[in-house]
């Protein structure tokens, strides 16, 4: 499999896009991975004595470039585990929320991929696409999400049965929809963070694959975010519908999601009538919206992983990023000014 991948990166240079054949994903796919990403999770909740702790936090991070002058504790011995390590919180004001971006990065990464979604195949990265209702899924949320927004929604958007997948999750007119993909790499800070103020009201956790989501497989692997493991987080913001994925990979020991306590992934098996994804309504203690602010913690990875982001903003939304470029938390990605 790794030599196909060498040869999708040394054919980047002549603008060649090799893709996986069916076998060699068949073949990726047997490999356990899910397995091996439960054995991980394992070890890395296994507490080292305090004498190695140092030794061993110092060379992760020389290995994989992490600043541990940004962590909220550097005595590196308060984490018990390689898991308290990798989820390790950050210093308060380390990562100021932009105040002038209607929407702020949800994690430390690169950016891969953003723009317009125009079809219902959207890109992965340059180049290579992914499904949007097969990552997705049916939209049953489309109800409540329309009658929290039944003063401006686009009926024709959600009349039932729609011919069009994207139209079909736009609640009001003169809106497109955008996507934004960060992928974070072992050595990122493993938290992420509300990108915008919405309410999140439904979930859909889709068991799926543990592959790896580096951008070199992802090049390789079309619809390989549809294959993953993945949490979907849907709702609504000031412009209409909003959506926030947390994606498994290969290592990825579980996602946690503060506001989600019945988010458990990574599981060995599924019940038989969970064979595709689970479904969940979600609502405060109170059975109310669940409020989240801009910047507000939302969840962690215990490893390296990627957030995609699936929105409606006007059609005259733009994006100030570039392919490739590092960021983090709580830096602007769009500007606030639209028309």
């Amino acid at each position: 499999m790794w030599r196909h991948v060498r040869r999708k990166e040394h054919s980047t240079d002549s603008k060649t896009v090799v893709v996986a054949k069916d076998w060699e994903i068949t073949c990726y796919r047997a490999v356990p991975l899910r397995i091996l990403s439960r054995v991980w999770g394992w070890v890395m909740s296994k507490q080292l004595p305090p004498s190695i702790r140092p030794l061993v936090y110092n060379y992760y991070a020389s290995t994989f470039n992490c600043n541990l002058e940004e962590a909220a504790h550097e005595d590196l011995t308060v984490y018990k585990s390689l898991a308290e390590f990798f989820c390790r919180p950050l210093k308060d004001g380390i990562r100021p929320v932009s105040d002038i971006d209607c929407i702020v990065s949800p994690a430390d990464g690169h950016v891969i991929s953003f723009g317009p979604v125009n079809t219902c195949k959207v890109e992965q990265v340059k180049g290579i696409t992914y499904s949007l209702q097969g990552f997705l899924g049916e939209p049953t949320w489309s109800s409540i999400l329309a009658h929290t927004r039944k003063d401006h929604m686009n009926h024709d958007a959600v009349a039932s049965s729609p011919p069009d997948y994207r139209q079909s999750l736009l609640l009001n007119k003169d809106t497109d929809l955008y996507q934004c993909v960060v992928y974070l790499a072992p050595g990122d800070y493993h938290r992420f963070h509300s990108p915008v103020q919405w309410d999140v009201m439904f979930r859909r956790h889709f068991q799926g694959e543990l592959l790896s989501v580096n951008p070199k497989v992802a090049q390789w692997i079309p619809d390989l975010f549809t294959l993953n493991e993945r949490a979907v987080y849907v709702g609504c913001w000031k412009y209409g519908f909003f959506s926030l994925t947390a994606i498994g990979a290969t290592n990825v020991g579980s996602i946690h999601v503060y506001c989600d306590k019945e988010l458990t992934t990574n599981q060995r098996k599924w019940k038989k009538m969970e064979t595709r994804h689970q479904d969940s309504f979600l609502w405060g203690l109170e059975g109310e919206k669940i409020h989240m602010c801009k910047g507000q913690p939302f969840g962690e990875f215990h490893l390296g992983s990627t957030i995609v982001l699936l929105f409606e903003a006007p059609k005259s939304f733009k994006f100030h990023l570039e392919t490739g470029q590092q960021i983090l938390v709580g830096e602007g990605i769009s500007d606030c000014r639209i028309e």
